[in-house]
């Protein structure tokens, strides 16, 4: 599987973002993906999960509420919808794509057999 995200980009605290993960393989749709992101000097964190389906998701507390995950199976293409974004939401989000990973491990970066390169986020205040 690779992968390929766009959509990031400058954008003033209050605003909205749209980052999509385009997938090769056929085997996509099997996947669990998630995004993660990481900031100059930090560790990489999760954002969200979604499972293969679509039927489950998860955020990490602070995009709760704000952040969307999506994905359209048929495209090969998992989405990040970001709503009241914040200057702390600065950051490369990155998306990744894990085979067979449990629960307790959606958030561990380590857990992911596939990454795409990053794409920029900043968020002015």
């Amino acid at each position: 599987v690779q992968q390929q995200a766009s959509g990031g980009g400058l954008v003033q605290a209050g605003g909205s973002l749209r980052l999509s993960c385009a997938a090769s393989g056929r085997t996509f749709s099997t996947y669990t993906a998630g995004w993660f992101r990481q900031s100059p000097g930090k560790e990489r964190e999760f954002v969200a999960g979604i499972r293969s389906s679509g039927g489950y998701t998860y955020y990490a507390e602070p995009v709760k509420g704000r952040f969307t995950i999506s994905r359209d199976n048929a495209k090969n293409t998992v989405y990040l919808q970001m709503n009241s974004l914040k200057p702390e939401d600065t950051a490369v989000y990155y998306c990744a794509a894990a085979r067979g990973i449990i629960l307790s491990s959606l958030r561990i970066p380590r857990q992911y057999d596939y990454w795409g390169q990053g794409t920029q986020v900043t968020v002015s205040s």
